[in-house]
């Protein structure tokens, strides 16, 4: 009787030890611990369990669960809650729908797994499937998800539905207005709340700073009834963000009590504008310092550009910290400093899907798509953002069926996979595919964002398709996403792709406000239907409205300028686009020079134009000049255009076959025939269609 008694006694020990180690980040010395354990109970099992999901080695957790000789109902709540937490939404489903037992908690880790994943009418059908009365955890849970989500006539109507709400009910209502920033209806819902608590106070506070009102952020601040530190860091936090350090610096000096976050959060504020020097004088002064306080100057020195100054900090820090090496790792790999970057990622022991996603995120810019990929399989537990960066990462490499293998695996697609892959189609030219997958997009109940509409208008556009574009018009309409520049832009340059420049004005008119871009996809609209008079007069509106022309503009300009055989004023926007603007020019803008001057046929000065260039010349210059040599019947220039373009496009059959013509045309026949040998020496073919008088 009393071995039994000391024997339950050790094992209660060992787990109060497990649990304090595991609690403490210490994942090797609990495991250690674990294994070195004469007899476990489920106590034991369970503590070790949440540890490694904790640690994000969730097929280790799964394994030892697998392994338990006796389960109960918190071994399989840890397991489902690990699988939730690490986006695993049909593994937590496989464990629900196991489970022989379920309590209030099964049920609302399940919501709040579907709810999560942004899977929110299935959180719903399960909350109604919930028997008995439902938990108050269950329905505040399905209420904060819906209010994150913006769905906020839905957040309260579930509020109303509730038979008892409490405080946590209307505070997570409270949330999501304010994180939506609709400030006016926030106002009205904290004044008809039947009861308040400092929380409530404090999300209103944050309401002000987030909307950068600091005067009626001040004036609340003063109407808290008790306000306790969280409500000093907010209004701390607001004159951090405008960069009024002063000020924060005062408040923080006056403040009653002080804990970390209120030295981090001024910490963050000198961080944030880059003064580095008081930023680290803070720091030193600082009686606390956790993990936070050293990876946001870690961060900081990053941001600045001071790697070095990073290394030395974080070398000083007593405790290993993910967030601070993951911080260090991303300014090496802003640098393309990619071989110090991954020795840094090898030396972390326990990595978080962060740390392993600024890896591979650093591997595909640098181009690296191999690597990426390696450490990609590597990833124990990739989440979207994984998926969804090799996606593009892929994609915008041209490998575009690698791009979209990797997003048929997928078992869950967010919109930003579903842009990804769209417009990665868009970006190699497939648009049909692009407009497919808008279609199986829709079929997967995806709400599409100004992203996708914009890609989708610029596959409308590069086909040609009319009736299509306006197809996607009509939702832009719907969507309420019709005032959003992005598509606005793509839907003028559909519009005017399609030869529907009249209605592309209609559509410029309309838009709340055009930036930049609207006004050059307008330019170029008129310009590429051969209206260069009204491109040049949306140019001089341009300037009237004070929007500063940039490189993009004068190619519009120059190029309707030369379809429109305006010499003098191409000439003149050419000269202005140096002297007034100070804007250096381009290659693109010396090929609308060569062409607008060929085809006044002053050939000799776009030779001359051509020789005095101050950059190397493209493809487009030697091309639009040897055009303007077959216009006009200058043979000789033509074959040295020819040449140079050989050099640059040695694979590029139309250059062979004008330069063949060209020769043709003067009658040299054996001249002609040596392009044809020569092209077939290049390996070059012609496609059937242009064969010209070869």
């Amino acid at each position: 009787m009393a071995a039994g008694k000391l024997t339950v006694s050790a094992v209660f020990r060992s787990n109060q030890e497990l649990t304090s180690l595991a609690r403490s980040g210490q994942l090797a010395a609990a495991r250690r611990l674990f294994d070195e354990m004469p007899r476990r109970n489920v106590v034991s099992y369970n503590a070790m369990l949440s540890a490694l999901a904790r640690h994000g080695r969730l097929a280790d957790a799964r394994r030892l669960f697998d392994e338990m000789p006796r389960r109960n109902i918190v071994s399989w709540n840890a397991m489902m809650q690990a699988c939730s937490h690490h986006g695993r939404v049909g593994d937590a489903r496989e464990l629900f729908d196991a489970m022989p037992a379920r309590d209030e908690f099964s049920w609302t880790i399940m919501v709040s797994c579907y709810a999560r994943a942004g899977e929110l009418d299935l959180a719903r059908k399960v909350l109604d499937r919930m028997p008995g009365e439902k938990c108050a955890a269950c329905y505040n849970t399905m209420i904060s998800e819906y209010a994150k989500n913006g769905r906020l006539d839905d957040a309260v109507a579930l509020l109303w539905e509730m038979p008892s709400p409490n405080i946590v009910s209307w505070n997570s209502v409270l949330t999501g207005l304010i994180r939506n920033e609709e400030m006016s209806r926030s106002v009205q819902f904290f004044d008809e709340m039947p009861e308040k608590d400092l929380v409530s106070w404090n999300l209103m506070l944050e309401g002000y700073v987030r909307a950068g009102d600091l005067e009626l952020a001040n004036a609340f601040f003063a109407r808290i009834p008790s306000p306790n530190v969280i409500s000093w860091v907010n209004l701390i936090n607001g004159y951090c963000r405008a960069g009024r350090m002063g000020e924060a610096r005062e408040l923080f000096d006056t403040m009653p009590e002080r804990n970390i976050a209120s030295w981090n959060v001024l910490l963050a504020g000198y961080v944030q504008i880059f003064l580095m020097e008081e930023a680290y004088k803070f720091f030193m002064e600082m009686p606390d310092k956790n993990s936070i306080s050293w990876t946001t100057m870690v961060s900081g020195y990053v941001r600045a550009g001071k790697l070095q100054e990073a290394k030395d900090l974080l070398s000083k820090m007593p405790s290993d910290s993910v967030a601070a090496k993951t911080a260090l790792m991303h300014g090496y790999l802003q640098n393309n400093l990619v071989a110090d970057a991954r020795q840094l990622f090898d030396g972390i022991g326990v990595r978080d899907v962060v740390c392993w996603n600024t890896m591979i995120s650093g591997y595909v810019q640098c181009g690296m798509l191999d690597e990426a990929m390696l450490l990609f399989q590597q990833m124990p537990n990739k989440d979207m953002v994984s998926w969804n960066t090799m996606i593009a990462g892929y994609a915008q490499d041209g490998q575009i069926r690698k791009a979209a293998s990797i997003f048929r695996k997928m078992n869950r697609r967010n919109v930003v996979s579903w842009n990804s892959i769209i417009s990665g189609f868009v970006h190699n030219g497939l648009f049909l595919e692009a407009l497919h997958h808008f279609m199986l997009m829709r079929r997967d109940a995806k709400t599409a964002d100004w992203s996708t509409y914009a890609c989708c208008l610029t596959a409308c556009a590069s086909l040609a398709c009319l009736h299509v574009g306006r197809q996607f018009h009509s939702l832009l309409v719907r969507s309420g996403l019709i005032s959003d520049t992005f598509p606005g832009n793509a839907l003028i340059s559909a519009y005017a792709k399609c030869g529907r420049i009249l209605e592309a004005r209609q559509v410029f008119d309309e838009m709340v406000g055009q930036d930049i871009v609207s006004w050059n996809a307008l330019i170029d609209g008129y310009a590429s239907n051969g209206n260069g008079a009204e491109a040049i007069s949306v140019f001089r509106e341009m300037e009237a409205n004070d929007v500063r022309p940039d490189e993009i503009t004068f190619v519009g300009v120059l190029s309707a300028c030369s379809h429109a055989g305006l010499i003098d004023e191409g000439l003149h926007f050419f000269n202005s686009m140096i002297k007034f603007y100070s804007l250096k020019p381009v290659a693109e803008h010396y090929a609308c020079l060569v062409d607008l001057l060929g085809r006044a046929g002053r050939v000799r000065e776009a030779f001359e134009l051509v020789q005095g260039m101050q950059i190397q010349p493209n493809a487009g210059v030697w091309g639009a000049l040897l055009g303007a040599c077959r216009i006009h019947k200058y043979h000789e220039l033509a074959r040295l255009a020819a040449e140079k373009l050989f050099e640059l496009e040695p694979h590029k059959t139309s250059n062979y076959v004008l330069l063949s013509n060209l020769r043709a045309e003067a009658g040299k026949w054996d001249e002609a025939d040596k392009v044809r040998v020569l092209m077939k020496e290049k390996g070059v073919h012609k496609i059937p269609g242009l064969a010209g008088s070869t």
